[in-house]
């Protein structure tokens, strides 16, 4: 991160904008932060990158997407947006009113 204050700011913005490119610039005023300068492209490409994979597991988790498409819409790979929700504590598969039925079904033909 880069830094500056309000007076080289004025003096030389050319300057700020393109340190910018790199990482962010705080703009000083006195000693205090004031304001901050990012690059658009960098941001939002940035911003993206992080926003669609919680995008894509919020939208999972409400059972709006399957995880496939939940996979697509994060951009990630299968096996680290898999990582990604177990992180978040998200399961990947649910269970509803048959599953303690299916569990002791199983249960009992495995112990015959």
């Amino acid at each position: 991160m880069h830094a500056t204050n309000v007076r080289n700011l004025k003096k030389n913005p050319s300057l700020a904008l393109r340190q910018a490119e790199e990482s962010p610039v705080l703009v000083l005023k006195g000693d205090e932060p004031n304001a901050l300068i990012v690059h658009l492209d960098k941001f939002l490409f940035d911003a993206e990158q992080s926003v669609r994979p919680a995008l894509a597991a919020s939208l999972f988790k409400d059972g709006t997407l399957s995880l496939g498409g939940a996979v697509r819409l994060s951009g990630m790979p299968m096996s680290s947006f898999l990582q990604f929700l177990g992180e978040l504590g998200i399961e990947i598969v649910g269970s509803d009113e048959t599953t303690d039925r299916e569990q002791t079904d199983i249960s009992a033909w495995l112990a015959s």
